[in-house]
């Protein structure tokens, strides 16, 4: 029987950053072509005859936002019939953390704009960028008390107040300050750094503190887990 199909094949991204002042951001762009011109959309585009899948996503990344990165992981994939006014298309969703000081964002191609949006403060989105976030946002939920790619989203070295303050953001709840930093402290990941926090208007300012990838590396080679239930 033959097999009648009609399918694009395209790639979306969803890059996360943070920032204290603004909270856990989302990078989106501003289309400049139909279908829904002039509205909001995660990066993405339609993938080359040419080329794999991580090529395509990081190419569109760098074309419409200016961003370059090293690591995307696989998110889902959405197929919906209907989710593309023009033609079927199936879009396969890709994840990753990045710190939106290091980049300074440009639009080019079909973007006219890009810019960092706080996760709870979203505009209206085009296609079904909001159910993709949507399942981005669950993944790093879950990702975060399972793995310790918090310290993706921080500067190299931080106060300890600020990595309680992002596990709050990205969960979404309150955390135990006190056990969350003695169990931190006791998997020996965080290392406290004979240097202070830059003065502020709360008071006495704190030692800084960095993660210690050789060490967790180094445990994770033994087999140790991360788990942190904050």
């Amino acid at each position: 029987m033959p097999i009648k199909q009609n399918i694009k094949l395209a790639v979306d991204a969803v890059l996360f950053g943070y920032m204290k002042e603004e909270g856990v951001s989302v990078l989106l762009i501003k289309r400049k072509i139909e279908p829904f011109i002039h509205q909001w959309a995660l990066p993405g585009g339609f993938i080359h005859n040419d080329e794999s899948l991580e090529d395509a996503v990081y190419r569109e990344l760098e074309e419409e936002t200016g961003v370059k990165i090293n690591y995307l992981e696989q998110l889902y994939t959405f197929g919906d019939v209907h989710r593309d006014p023009r033609q079927r298309v199936v879009s396969i969703a890709y994840f990753g953390l990045v710190k939106p000081e290091s980049f300074k964002l440009f639009a080019s191609t079909d973007v006219e704009e890009a810019k960092w949006y706080n996760i709870k403060n979203l505009p209206k989105l085009a296609f079904d960028h909001k159910k993709i976030i949507q399942v981005a946002i669950e993944r790093l939920r879950g990702k975060i008390i399972y793995e310790p790619i918090g310290f993706e989203l921080l500067p190299a070295k931080f106060p300890f107040s600020d990595l309680e303050y992002l596990y709050s953001t990205v969960l979404d709840r309150p955390i135990d300050r006190r056990n969350f930093k003695k169990k931190m402290m006791k998997l020996g990941i965080v290392t406290e750094l004979d240097e202070k926090a830059s003065l502020s208007s709360a008071g006495r300012p704190g030692n800084l503190f960095k993660f210690n990838k050789e060490e967790y590396f180094r445990l994770k080679k033994q087999g140790f887990t991360f788990e942190m239930s904050a």
